[in-house]
């Protein structure tokens, strides 16, 4: 059985990382969406709220789970027992950071692989900053995050 978690921060959840859920829960038998819960940074959407919006978005995809951790990405996969990260990249930019963080994370567990899955074209712009930053000043961002969460984020910022 192949199972393998995305990791994130989902502060929203946009289209981007829709596709890439999408696409990782076609070729993984269970795969596991995990919400950072980061204290030393500054959410829009609480822990709860960021669940919420996944659980809602993944619902027709039935291998597909939601959780959140705090701490290591890497305690977390060997407390699951998963062997397998997603990484999702838009840009060049992308790459260097999470190349990075996947030679530490083999450093810390050698058995533990980092899989990077390139973003649809459509997408390579499209980050939660973004969304957010459009959302505040009273953009549209209905082409940005799923339509199920459209409303939450929106709220939000009115």
């Amino acid at each position: 059985m192949t199972q393998a978690i995305y990791p994130g921060s989902f502060d929203p959840v946009t289209k981007g990382h829709l596709d890439i859920i999408i696409r990782s829960s076609k070729i993984m038998d269970r795969l596991i969406v995990a919400v950072l819960d980061n204290p030393r940074k500054v959410a829009t959407f609480d822990i709860e709220q960021r669940v919420e919006m996944l659980k809602m978005v993944t619902k027709p995809y039935p291998n597909v789970e939601v959780d959140f951790y705090k701490g290591l990405l890497i305690d977390y996969a060997e407390q699951k027992k998963i062997d397998i990260l997603i990484k999702g990249l838009r840009a060049i930019s992308d790459f260097e950071f999470e190349f990075q963080m996947a030679l530490v994370n083999q450093k810390l567990n050698p058995s533990i692989e980092t899989l990077f899955m390139m973003t649809n074209s459509k997408y390579s712009y499209l980050s939660s900053s973004i969304v957010k930053e459009i959302a505040a000043l009273g953009g549209d961002i209905r082409s940005l995050v799923p339509p199920e969460v459209f409303d939450m984020v929106v709220s939000e910022y009115s």
